[in-house]
């Protein structure tokens, strides 16, 4: 295995002409050839290197995305959550338009009618406003009516499955008709502007 490792690197050769295989050390001179052909090998890997760190770093400059930030919270945590999170919320909606959108459950509003409650009390900022579509029971549901609260039905929302909000820089879906319940937060820009712009249109057409 030695005597193979080292015809692999040019230092010995092996002599084919008998039918005994023989071992032939190389000049003197080829060990200096085979130096100079290791530092070209090894001046080409550094080469590549570094072209392939330079276009990384020009890509990675180019780049304006960012990795969503998700957030799981489950049914005894999930109530606690709203009233953490709803700051942040309303400073990342104050951003844009002012405006929640998206699609409310019933289911969510007999479950979570405090926390709905204490939001348009107490728990908002004053400019922001709420646009979302429902299925038709929801307002049935709620009895107390908000000025900034705005439901409108839409007959087609019977296959949605969770309470989607779209919230500034936030997607939140809440699933209320299962139980366990459960809340997903993701933070993504690029994700929550295009649900905005597609709820927002299902609203408009409606009106």
């Amino acid at each position: 295995s030695t005597a193979k490792e080292l015809v692999s690197k040019g230092v010995i050769a092996e002599d084919l002409g008998n039918k005994s295989l023989f071992l032939v050390a190389k000049p003197p001179r080829d060990l200096e050839t085979l130096a100079q052909k290791e530092e070209k090998l090894l001046q080409d890997k550094k080469t590549v290197i570094k072209n392939a760190v330079e276009e990384l770093h020009a890509i990675t400059k180019a780049t304006q995305y960012t990795i969503p930030k998700i957030i799981f919270v489950a049914q005894d945590e999930l109530e606690s959550h709203l009233h953490k999170r709803t700051p942040a919320w309303d400073e990342s909606i104050l951003k844009y338009d002012s405006c929640w959108w998206g699609f409310q459950d019933d289911t969510f509003v007999k479950n979570y009618e405090k926390w709905i409650d204490w939001y348009w009390e107490t728990g908002s900022n004053p400019s922001t406003s709420l646009k979302l579509l429902s299925n038709e029971t929801a307002e049935k549901i709620k009895k107390k009516k908000f000025e900034r609260r705005q439901i409108q039905f839409w007959k087609e929302s019977h296959n949605f499955t969770a309470t989607t909000w779209i919230l500034g820089d936030f997607v939140v879906m809440i699933v209320t008709n299962q139980k366990p319940h459960y809340l997903v937060e993701i933070h993504d820009t690029a994700l929550a502007q295009n649900l905005r712009e597609v709820f927002k249109g299902i609203w408009n057409s409606l009106n």
